[in-house]
């Protein structure tokens, strides 16, 4: 992973999304004079393959829900209030 101010990614932004496309290289972007990380850049693909898939419950494809046509709510329901 290669670290690079924001000065340097404005300068180079073109040059650097394209080796993060083709070449898979990682940016770690700091700002300011004390060097804060505050990013970092990673290509699309292992973005998608590192996300954790959300699981919906243990009740997933087992149940189901319908709201009916006339159900009615007020906003203190709601709310619980």
């Amino acid at each position: 992973m290669q670290t690079i101010q924001v000065a340097e990614l404005k300068a180079n932004f073109s040059e650097i999304l394209k080796n993060i496309q083709n070449k898979k290289e990682e940016y770690l972007i700091q700002y300011g004079r004390k060097h804060t990380k505050v990013a970092v850049l990673i290509s699309y693909d292992v973005y998608t393959k590192n996300t954790p898939k959300v699981r919906l419950g243990i009740l997933k494809d087992k149940a189901n829900y319908e709201i009916k046509s006339d159900f009615e709510i007020t906003e203190n329901e709601l709310l619980g209030l």
